[in-house]
């Protein structure tokens, strides 16, 4: 058991019969009554956020979590097959699971979380940026740099994502795997 003021971002609980886990906290004191903790829970199983208020000195029951480095190698079903970095066990993986799994290529690294007690996959994360290449995209014109106006390309994972006008096929390109956006250029 945790006391509600102790929970920090990062920390995992169980209420509601799943496994929340803190993205952001917040102590409020207001003119009158006791001081509140205002914090905001992300499902893993589903990724619903929500807002709760809790009294000082409220129990919730901690879950403990392991993160650990796996390497993605390949797709088999609906099911994507990843390594432990540490054991070298292979792990089968829902692709609902996985954060970012349309940026992903083989030879990935993702930090996987589980459950201590239990050892169950509760999600895997993909780093926050990846480099990925241009595979399709109409030409650039020389001289359309300067406006920020965007076009469609197709990235070698097959995610497709919107990007300068200045950027053409087989460019090195740096995407923000949360919501697909670009980045920069990089170089070769």
């Amino acid at each position: 058991m945790i006391n509600s003021q102790d929970i920090k971002k990062g920390v995992a609980v169980r209420m509601d019969g799943g496994i929340w886990v803190c993205i952001d906290f917040q102590h409020r004191k207001p003119g009158k009554g006791n001081t509140i903790m205002i914090i905001k829970l992300k499902n893993v199983t589903d990724g619903r956020v929500l807002e709760r208020r809790f009294n000082i000195g409220e129990k919730l029951e901690e879950v403990q979590i392991t993160r650990r480095p796996y390497q993605f190698l390949y797709k088999e079903g609906e099911d994507y097959i990843f390594m432990n970095q540490e054991t070298f066990d292979q792990t089968p993986i829902a692709a609902e699971l996985v954060t970012g799994v349309e940026y992903m290529k083989e030879s990935d690294i993702v930090e996987v979380v589980s459950d201590a007690d239990t050892e169950t996959v509760l999600y895997a994360e993909m780093p926050v940026k990846t480099i990925l290449r241009i595979e399709h995209s109409e030409p650039g014109v020389k001289g359309d740099t300067a406006t920020n106006t965007l076009k469609p390309a197709t990235l070698e994972t097959g995610a497709e994502i919107r990007v300068p006008l200045f950027i053409n096929e087989g460019d090195l390109v740096q995407v923000d795997t949360r919501d697909g956006s670009y980045i920069q250029r990089m170089k070769e």
